[in-house]
């Protein structure tokens, strides 16, 4: 009998490592421990991921503008209690992973792999001393901005603003990166601006990432990179994650769908090769308190992937167009993967 396409992106799922880069998993699982639940990621979170067939997340530790800059340190170090305490209540669930053979490690154990990201370093505000301590609690990324303004670089908006002269890495940001590569972390050029990823590329050659970034050339979203900058992060060995949200997938925010979002996937392929891509979704429609209708917009969903448990159709996409196992191997974690191998040790 012929394996349907379906049965087919399960099996992929079961035989490989599937890794999505980006998640902001921890800051809700915080907001809901504050509210007195408990096992939050086993109860809530792990069904949907074990429907999926995903066995590891690199969860960002997020801050909302509205906590900055007094509050920035605090709300980070509540996220990671927040993953520690889970840990303690789920030990045979999930795995805090520091370097590639943890991955495996927890993978062998049927446990969940979390890694920690910063998702723009204002936690850190302009010490720089505070990096290793975030190093020593588990911390393996750094995304040195989100889409704003810190002490260390010029963020990229996600649409067109009013603002002044855009800037690049600041002096603090260029030591900064020069302390992330010497503790072996990994660089996150996912939300920085042209200026500042240019600042990056000029001052590391070691692989970096965009975790959760597309191709501009197909939504033209600042978020995005351009075709130069993704051939320049695929130079060094880096890997770009495939984010899901609507207006980096398309211009036209209705259209976007699973199709459009590996349009963009097939495009880096086509550009720099099949090593440099991978997932980073960045779902967001679990965020409580989300609006999932933005003002004008009636769809009903930020991401052309709602959740977790859907990510089998972005496989099955990957089976219709035509690409092999392996090759579906390397994009659902393996790229990912194989830079963490060179890296986190």
């Amino acid at each position: 009998m012929t394996e349907t396409v379906q049965k087919h992106a399960k099996r992929l799922h079961e035989q490989y490592i599937v890794l999505d880069a980006h998640f902001d998993l921890l800051m809700e699982v915080d907001l809901r421990r504050k509210l007195g639940y408990r096992k939050v990621i086993e109860t809530e979170f792990l069904p949907i991921l074990n429907a999926g067939g995903v066995s590891a997340l690199v969860c960002s530790l997020f801050i909302e503008s509205e906590y900055l800059p007094e509050m920035g340190l605090k709300m980070a170090l509540d996220q990671v209690s927040a993953l520690y305490s889970e840990i303690e209540e789920s030990p045979d669930k999930i795995q805090l992973c520091t370097t590639y053979n943890d991955i495996l490690d927890a993978h062998a154990h049927h446990k969940l792999a979390i890694l920690l990201s910063l998702e723009g370093v204002d936690p850190l505000t302009n010490d720089l001393g505070l990096l290793q301590i975030f190093y020593r609690l588990g911390v393996r990324f750094v995304g040195l901005t989100w889409s704003r303004r810190n002490f260390a670089a010029d963020g990229s908006h996600f649409h067109a603003v009013d603002e002044g002269h855009q800037g690049g890495l600041t002096e603090f940001g260029v030591r900064l990166v020069k302390e992330a590569e010497k503790l072996n972390m990994i660089i996150d050029v996912s939300h920085l601006n042209d200026v500042s990823l240019a600042d990056v590329l000029e001052r590391t050659n070691v692989p970096i990432i965009a975790s959760h970034s597309n191709a501009r050339s197909l939504a033209s979203s600042m978020r995005n990179l351009t075709d130069e900058q993704i051939g320049e992060l695929a130079i060094r060995g880096g890997v770009i994650g495939m984010n899901g949200f609507n207006s980096f997938v398309s211009d036209i925010y209705e259209d976007g769908d699973v199709s459009h979002l590996i349009d963009h996937l097939d495009y880096m392929v086509n550009l720099v090769g099949i090593e440099h891509v991978g997932i980073g979704l960045d779902i967001c429609n679990f965020l409580s308190e989300i609006p999932l209708k933005p003002a004008g917009h009636t769809r009903d969903s930020y991401d052309v992937i709602a959740s977790h448990r859907d990510l089998p159709i972005f496989t099955e996409e990957l089976i219709r167009r035509g690409y092999s196992d392996g090759e579906i191997g390397l994009i659902i974690g393996g790229n990912f993967l194989n830079l963490y191998k060179k890296i986190l040790r």
